[in-house]
Formats: C-alpha cells, sequence, structure tokens
C-alpha cells in the first residue's frame, strides 16, 4: 500500500517570525523545547520538529553558498 503523505502546513507570517526566532536561539530545541515552541505557534510537536529540519537544511545550504561565494571572489587585499 502507498504511504499517506501528511497535508502540507502553511504557516502565517506571525508563525513564521516566531519560529525563525526561536531558530536564531537554538537550531537543535530538545523534545520539551519542541512542545513549547508548538503550543505558542499553534501546530504539532511533530510540524515543529520537520520545520526546523528543514530550516537546518536551508540555513547549511545558505552557509555553503556563502563559503563557495567567498571562494569565488575573494576580497583582494591592497
Amino acid at each position: 500500500l502507498p504511504v499517506k503523505k501528511k497535508p502540507r502546513t502553511f504557516y502565517s507570517a506571525e508563525q513564521l517570525e516566531e519560529l525563525e526566532k526561536m531558530f536564531q536561539e537554538d537550531h537543535y530545541p530538545d523534545n520539551e523545547k519542541r512542545r513549547e515552541i508548538a503550543a505558542v505557534v499553534g501546530v504539532t510537536p511533530q510540524r515543529i520538529l520537520v520545520w526546523f529540519q528543514n530550516r537546518r537544511a536551508k540555513w547549511r545550504k545558505l552557509q555553503k553558498l556563502s563559503i563557495k561565494g567567498n571562494r569565488e571572489y575573494p576580497a583582494s587585499s591592497a
């Protein structure tokens, strides 16, 4: 049998603002912290877990691009 995917969760601007603020504080919230965030944001702790996983992936990708960009265009030392 095919696995049923969960419907996509859409976040409001306020929810995203709160999640981003929490992400700046801690990239790896523990179970208790995820439950607190879930209560504030109004979604399940499982959705918070997935949001943080995806946000960390985006963060790593941006870090990689930033490092690559610095290598391709090194600052000239005059």
